[in-house]
């Protein structure tokens, strides 16, 4: 799809991070948008920006308030497209939204666990399902799901277990890859591209912990403070001598490095994404140390989880997740 101006784009968690810098290169580029997520306010603030970066005449972007793991509310969303847009088709999907959280299947409750596997395999299956229609109604169509580079690599390190978002986005992987086949012997003027970015700057890291405890406020609760400060025992840490705030503190500023110290920012993820889209690539690796990290994988697989091969690519790319 060389270009979109004129079409009509669906994107979910469209509130921050990636999908707020999708819409808002997709909307400058003249295509139409549609965003849903869980936070109205980090909406709004989306379809602010995009109108101040200057929307062509009789562009739309709307805003939809869903949660990707319910299928009523994705019905909904679809429902809500169709009738906004005034359109019976779509032509561009992008499954982006996810959370942290859930990492240890010993450690973590299955609630936890099951919320993030629900929102960042079950919101792409769902998206898929519910918007397929509309894609394979227009003249051509192209669905984009956003994995990771824990769909090759199940982890962030030896001392922080990472199993249901690795999970989910391993599930992410091989159902895009095995989507291709389908789509080209089903619906061939359908695209699908899986996308596995690496350390990105966006939000992911303080928006997990609020929907993971259904918190509205950014101060931890004790509850959060006391299973920090277990996750942080857990991984080696002497925490006698350490207090509360500064639990709260340590936890603040994991959210801030994540978000500020990233390699690569949100804004250069979305052209990346939007780049391989019109090149029609398939598998679309963003940053370099999704790149280097690729490369490593295949070349030693069965050193993978080996602490030295984190702590080696770890000190390369600057990376200090776990």
């Amino acid at each position: 799809m060389k270009d979109v101006a004129g079409r009509i784009a669906v994107i979910t968690g469209g509130g921050t991070g990636m999908g707020r810098e999708l819409a808002r290169h997709l909307a400058a580029a003249g295509c139409h948008v549609a965003i849903c997520d869980v936070s109205a306010e980090a909406m709004a603030e989306t379809r602010r920006l995009c109108e101040a970066d200057g929307l062509p005449q009789g562009l739309r972007v709307t805003t939809h308030l869903v949660d990707v793991a319910i299928e009523a509310q994705m019905t909904r969303f679809r429902d809500e497209v169709a009738a906004q847009h005034q359109t019976d088709c779509i032509h561009l999907l992008f499954n982006n939204a996810g959370i942290g959280g859930g990492g240890s299947m010993i450690a973590n409750s299955r609630e936890q666990w099951e919320r993030t596997f629900a929102i960042c395999w079950g919101g792409v299956y769902l998206g898929t399902r519910i918007f397929l229609p509309m894609l394979i109604a227009a003249d051509e169509g192209h669905i984009v799901n956003t994995s990771s580079v824990n769909g090759f690599w199940a982890s962030i390190g030896p001392t922080t277990p990472h199993t249901a978002y690795s999970a989910a986005k391993f599930a992410v992987k091989g159902f895009s890859e095995a989507l291709i086949g389908d789509l080209r012997l089903n619906a061939p003027h359908v695209k699908c591209s899986v996308v596995m970015p690496g350390h990105i700057g966006t939000s992911i890291v303080a928006n997990s912990r609020k929907i993971q405890n259904n918190a509205a406020a950014d101060d931890l609760s004790a509850d959060e403070i006391a299973a920090a400060r277990r996750r942080l025992s857990a991984a080696g840490m002497d925490l006698s001598q350490t207090s509360d705030d500064d639990i709260r503190a340590m936890v603040n500023e994991r959210a801030r490095s994540f978000l500020e110290d990233a390699p690569t920012s949100a804004a250069a993820a979305a052209r990346s994404i939007l780049d391989g889209v019109r090149e029609e690539r398939w598998r679309i690796l963003v940053g370099d140390d999704a790149h280097l990290l690729d490369q490593r994988v295949r070349t030693a697989p069965e050193r993978a989880y080996e602490v030295d091969f984190y702590q080696s690519f770890a000190t390369e790319v600057g990376w200090k997740l776990g």
